[in-house]
């Protein structure tokens, strides 16, 4: 059963009886729709999804669309989309939780807008988290309303003891790739 969560709330990730190995945090959006006077058009939205890792909040590796895969393999993600077009998860990062460097103590799944297209052009965007063994969604996220801004930090993943946890984030900032939203990425870590 998939947890609809809101900006700020945080959940377990154990389940009884079951433990929690590959998950997969998929990342959509669409184009605004906008209405012209030969009827309505939809813009390529070319959004960036990167996933950071931190060990006790420093930067300890990041997976995005110019490095598919962690230094130690355990974070992988599946290619770039540049235009946003298609249903379900338009970019998607498989990580592999038992093969995470023990130090690594969380990951923080942002999206940004390397062309500099701001989210007030952006429709439906939304994280999910899946489990890889059956498919079932976990927990989904999703972002209302526009804005100004050229990236977000949606979620983050971290350990709690020998178990792990999903906080949706939803944070707004500025910046053309994950480097650039650096700051406050680790503020969140």
């Amino acid at each position: 059963m998939t947890v609809s969560m809101v900006k700020g709330q945080r959940i377990s990730l154990e389940k009884p009886g079951a433990e929690l190995r590959m998950v997969r945090m998929g990342l959509g959006w669409d184009a605004v729709r906008k209405k012209g006077f030969f009827g309505s058009r939809q813009r390529e939205i070319d959004l960036d999804a990167s996933c950071v890792l931190f060990a006790d909040g420093r930067l300890a590796d990041v997976v995005y669309f110019g490095k598919l895969v962690s230094d130690d393999g355990s974070v992988r993600h599946t290619g770039d989309n540049l235009t946003g077009a298609g249903d379900g998860d338009d970019e998607s990062v498989i990580v592999d939780l038992p093969r995470l460097p023990v130090h690594v103590t969380s990951l923080v799944f942002t999206v940004n807008s390397f062309n500099g297209q701001t989210f007030d052009e952006v429709d439906n965007a939304f994280c999910r988290l899946v489990n890889e063994a059956d498919g079932d969604e976990l927990a989904r996220y999703t972002l209302t309303g526009g804005g100004a801004h050229t990236a977000m930090v949606m979620a983050r993943l971290y350990r709690h003891g020998d178990a792990w946890k999903m906080n949706a984030i939803g944070e707004p900032c500025h910046g053309r790739t994950f480097e650039d939203m650096l700051p406050t990425i680790a503020g969140l870590a």
